[in-house]
């Protein structure tokens, strides 16, 4: 039976990971689903953000060389990579312009190659699972506009949800800049959203199913764990 950990960016995916994604793959046969925030909250600097390659890779090697059987993952954003330096994560560099929806295969395949390189000939790399976001967590919510409004205990936001859903080709496309990520989107028409606790809360509301229709990328994450567990 498999038993899956992933290193994640921070409270929010943390949050999704331990309860709501967990149940979805204990239905289908895992045993053990947990998430685990990058790098010792001790030594961070401020909240949230990626942490650099070496430190993540460091991680995901121990998790890996301890335990033969476990599957690990990591879920990270494109948009906060980093990209230059000794931080820089695989394949991120060079990778500019308009956002493509490509950009996260060709990095989770890097990510794949570094650390199958690291682990030996030995390794069987479906045991690591990187799942590259095109940007933040909150893109995923605008799979449902009504429901994301809901959630929130706005309704009457749901028409200006919708308006700025309407601009992209999917909820996986939604940025532009710093200033108008996902959650800034929310955050200006709804100053007190409280992003760990109300983003679960919308999924939740929203449910996976409806989230995996709208969302290409997740959806084939979503299906490639659930093929680990038949």
């Amino acid at each position: 039976m498999a038993r899956l950990l992933i290193e994640v960016e921070g409270e929010t995916e943390e949050a999704f990971v331990n309860e709501i994604l967990s149940l979805t793959l204990y239905r289908i046969g895992y045993t053990q689903v947990s998430a685990r925030k990058m790098g010792k909250d001790r030594q961070r600097i401020q909240r949230g953000g990626v942490r650099p390659w070496p430190e993540a890779k460091a991680a995901i090697l121990n998790h890996l060389r301890r335990d033969s059987e476990v599957f690990v993952g990591v879920m990270v954003d494109y948009y906060g990579m980093p990209q230059s330096g000794d931080a820089a994560w695989p394949g991120r560099s060079g990778l500019s312009g308009p956002a493509q929806l490509q950009y996260p295969n060709r990095i989770e395949v890097s990510l794949s190659f570094d650390i199958s390189n690291a682990m030996g000939g030995s390794f069987n790399p479906r045991r690591f699972i990187p799942y590259v976001m095109m940007h933040e967590f909150e893109a995923m919510l605008f799979s449902d506009c009504n429901g994301l409004a809901r959630s929130i205990g706005n309704p009457g936001n749901a028409i200006a949800f919708q308006a700025i859903r309407d601009r992209f080709a999917s909820p996986e496309d939604i940025n532009d800049s710093p200033e108008t990520a996902p959650s800034k989107r929310i955050e200006a028409l709804i100053p007190e959203y409280q992003k760990p606790l109300q983003g679960v809360q919308a999924v939740q509301e929203i449910g996976i199913d409806v989230i995996r229709g709208q969302c290409r990328h997740f959806r084939e994450w979503l299906q490639y764990l659930e093929n680990i567990a038949n």
